[in-house]
């Protein structure tokens, strides 16, 4: 077990804005959109520069965004999901709720697996009289993201509207997996997926808490929430994955520095592995817009819940669909406790 320091117990940050770049029964897919066939961005310049080359596109071709409004709510235009992203049409941005958040309890600890200090934060729903007895799940963050960042995002005010509405109450635990890991072991980021299993329950452990049944990942947390669940043997209640960032094909995650090589590639993307037990239930959050989604849709045969409405890959889209994602992880993992 790591060693413990400055550890406190705070009421949660307010957002301050976008977080770093970063059974089949009752099966529910929601599907609005057509898939888009763009190369992913492994964060915000997708939404920056990508954007500017295609106005720029539109401007040397003499066509104004008010002359093509109707083919592109149609879909009639080639790329009409890149279109729409293009000019903002992807979505309302969700607002972190206004509620009290519980207790969130952060430590700085020392990870042998990773050979550095990470943050460990814990958030447990307001009101909880006996936090040893309700159900952990893992927040796995994005690249270029943190613990801190998920803070940021809003979690702990998610987890205490949901608590709120009725959901069965549960803890969130977010901990530092490195800037670019995709959560197993690379250069310069030890290894994020040891920690998770040889670490981290430890550290639960000795602070009273289970052993994690359930993970929330986005974006690169989406992919290490999979490698996750691969590793636990499909022992996990839940997995509620939101725009993952996932690769169908070495030539597409090649550019994104997401792995090592292509033998790194073969033995880490998910994709490649969904013939081995994931998790009791799974879904899938993921914008029509965002590059990622054409590889999040070929999760729908695995998945109890997948929901595809328009949305980019951002944490407006994330504080969006966040209310849904702990209402199902709420209610997934008080059906295995």
């Amino acid at each position: 077990m790591g060693e413990s320091g400055d550890e406190r117990t705070t009421e949660a940050p307010a957002p301050t804005g976008t977080v770093p770049p970063q059974s089949r029964r009752a099966r529910r897919t929601v599907q609005a959109e057509p898939s888009d066939t763009d190369t992913p961005d492994p964060g915000p310049a997708e939404t920056g520069t990508g954007r500017r080359r295609f106005l720029r596109a539109l401007l040397v071709a003499g066509v104004g965004t008010a002359a093509v409004g109707g083919a592109m709510i149609e879909d009639v235009l080639p790329g009409g999901p890149r279109l729409r992203r293009a000019v903002g049409m992807t979505g309302p941005d969700g607002t972190v709720p206004a509620v009290t958040p519980g207790p969130v309890r952060t430590e700085h600890l020392a990870s042998a697996a990773r050979g550095t200090r990470v943050q460990l934060s814990i958030l447990t729903p307001p009101g909880t009289a006996d936090p040893g007895r309700l159900p952990v799940c893992l927040a796995l963050h994005g690249r270029g993201g943190s613990a801190a960042g998920l803070l940021e995002l809003g979690l702990p005010q998610f987890l205490a509207a949901a608590t709120g509405r009725g959901v069965p109450p549960f803890h969130l635990v977010a901990v530092d997996g490195g800037d670019a890991s995709y959560w197993h072991r690379r250069r310069g980021t030890g290894d994020p997926m040891a920690m998770l299993l040889d670490e981290v329950p430890g550290w639960l452990a000795a602070r009273g808490l289970a052993a994690p049944t359930g993970v929330l990942g986005i974006s690169m947390g989406g992919s290490g929430a999979l490698q996750y669940a691969r590793a636990r043997n499909g022992g996990l209640a839940a997995a509620a994955l939101l725009s993952p960032a996932l690769f169908t094909s070495w030539g597409v995650a090649r550019p994104l520095d997401a792995f090592q090589d292509e033998a790194d590639w073969l033995e880490h993307e998910p994709l490649r592995h969904l013939d081995r037990p994931l998790t009791r239930r799974l879904a899938v959050w993921c914008g029509t817009e965002d590059p990622f989604c054409p590889a999040a849709r070929t999760l729908a045969d695995r998945a109890a819940e997948t929901h595809f409405p328009r949305g980019a890959h951002t944490d407006g889209f994330w504080r969006r669909v966040l209310p849904d994602a702990t209402a199902f992880l709420g209610q997934a993992l008080a059906r295995q406790s």
